[in-house]
């Protein structure tokens, strides 16, 4: 394994995939899934659109945090949620989490949790399954799927979601609330995935086009909550995109949730010969 770690100290902590195999299309393969700053003061923060484009950037300079994540998905009367738990560095961009999956829709066998490393243009996950060998990583090129990864991996990486932001056209301030024990400003908006893709870091800026041709629709719904320094806290998304085989439409609702901001964050990069090489199926139902 490639090691690479890191450990804050002394900040303030804070309260089917066209390539074959991706989280989402196992789930949704049975439907016909087959696409293989400075703190912010005052009641309101000033102009929303702005406060909310700065978002990205006050996580990078708090470092890292916790992160728990939950993807709603909605098909022909099919609905599944999958979650995850773990870290993610803003400033290097690596994370880990954990992935759980539901049960299958007959209910007949439960999922081992997949882990899945998060890396500038990559993700790895391991206990894929469908035919992936248990002591082996599926590597995937970000940038090559249709979604950019903000859907396929069963979770949006933590920092293209806030970099979807950038690309915010409205935006209202909705009011003051809490959010596990601390202070929150909740903003409500669209944000244009284009128009994030040409503001967003380099590591992001082709992850994020590939978003907005690759969804039914570059305009995505949000909810933010940013605490007083400008740091997500919460933020939700709302995409959609076209089924392939029956042109159906999928709804998903991305919920990431940061915590425990300056945590410890280490993560060990697979090696060429830990990865798997080999054809990998779609999962339960779907294409191989």
């Amino acid at each position: 394994m490639v090691g690479w770690a890191r450990e804050r100290r002394g900040r303030r902590a804070a309260g089917g995939l066209t390539v074959a195999g991706g989280v989402v299309c196992v789930w949704l393969a049975g439907s016909g899934c087959s696409w293989q700053g400075a703190a912010v003061q005052g009641s309101g923060a000033g102009d929303p659109v702005a406060v909310l484009h700065r978002a990205a950037d006050r996580l990078v300079a708090a470092g890292s945090a916790k992160a728990r994540t939950a993807m709603e998905m909605a098909s022909g009367g099919t609905r599944v949620t999958i979650r995850g738990e773990g870290v993610y560095d803003f400033e290097r961009r690596f994370g880990q989490l954990e992935v759980r999956l539901p049960q299958d829709p007959a209910g007949e066998s439960e999922h081992r949790p997949i882990t899945e490393l998060l890396a500038p243009g990559a993700l790895f996950m391991k206990n894929r399954g469908a035919g992936v060998p248990d002591d082996k990583w599926v590597r995937v090129e970000t940038a090559s799927l249709s979604d950019g990864n903000l859907v396929t991996g069963g979770a949006t990486d933590p920092f293209a979601a806030a970099e979807v932001l950038r690309g915010t056209r409205t935006a209202t301030f909705v009011g003051r609330t809490e959010i596990a024990g601390t202070e929150v400003r909740h903003y409500r908006g669209t944000a244009d995935l284009a128009r994030a893709a040409r503001g967003a870091s380099d590591d992001n800026k082709a992850v994020l086009a590939a978003a907005a041709d690759g969804f039914a629709t570059a305009e995505v719904p949000f909810d933010a909550y940013l605490d007083d320094e400008g740091r997500i806290r919460k933020i939700r998304h709302r995409f959609s995109f076209v089924n392939g085989r029956d042109e159906g439409t999928v709804d998903v609702a991305s919920t990431t949730l940061l915590y425990d901001f300056g945590a410890a964050v280490r993560v060990r990069l697979p090696e060429e010969d830990d990865i798997y090489a080999g054809k990998i199926a779609a999962g339960p139902g779907g294409k191989n």
